[in-house]
């Protein structure tokens, strides 16, 4: 019974018929993370259509994210499916995005967060011995978070913040999706790939947009 009701308001809110769906207020949504399990990775076609109606919804900017590194070995893929989208680039140095025409792709996997952690540690760490041998203060040689999103942000891992990541698959979970891109991240599992339905998208996008936030970035 909950699936049926779930297709009808899929059908009710893609169709049209219920007006608070129509006009999405995508000021909130600057960036928008799409996590998929290993085996939902696999399906391009399915991967294609979901940004096609991102695309039609008005979305500029979406990363796209799996364990495996399935969805950046089809890139090419991809991008071949879809009009005039590019790769993201970051714009400077405080990560604010390009305003951008057309859409934006951003391909990530575990592996990329893992090496980046590695190279901001041995960062710090270099850090660390050059202040303990040139008899620095000790408060050089204590890090902080800041310490760590800096050391990140010069291996080149920074990267932008998404204000929402939607996860499809079985797991309800980001997946190992770089934790600090996600500190002020609204997750939502939208379940499998194969059953994902336009209405539902719009619907999670439209309950983000009326989110109320008392902090963040």
């Amino acid at each position: 019974m909950v699936e049926i009701v779930h297709v009808v308001e899929s059908y009710l809110i893609s169709s049209g018929l219920l007006k608070s769906y129509k006009a999405l207020n995508l000021g909130k949504l600057q960036y928008l993370a799409i996590v998929v399990g290993s085996e939902e990775a696999y399906q391009t076609l399915e991967i294609t259509k979901l940004l096609q109606w991102l695309e039609t919804i008005g979305v500029k900017h979406v990363c796209l994210y799996d364990m495996e590194g399935v969805l950046k070995k089809s890139k090419e893929a991809i991008l071949g499916k879809m009009n005039n989208a590019t790769v993201f680039q970051e714009a400077d140095e405080n990560n604010k995005l390009l305003d951008q025409k057309h859409m934006s792709l951003e391909f990530a996997s575990y592996s990329d967060g893992k090496e980046a952690v590695a190279k901001a540690a041995n960062l710090l760490f270099t850090k660390y011995i050059t202040s303990a041998n040139s008899g620095g203060d000790q408060e050089d040689r204590v890090f902080t978070e800041p310490h760590m999103t800096e050391a990140l942000r010069a291996v080149g891992a920074g990267g932008p913040e998404p204000d929402l990541l939607l996860a499809y698959g079985p797991a309800r979970c980001h997946l190992g999706f770089p934790a600090w891109r996600i500190r002020y991240t609204e997750i939502v599992h939208m379940g499998s790939l194969k059953s994902m339905r336009h209405g539902s998208l719009l619907k999670a996008i439209y309950k983000f947009s009326m989110v109320r936030q008392n902090y963040g970035k």
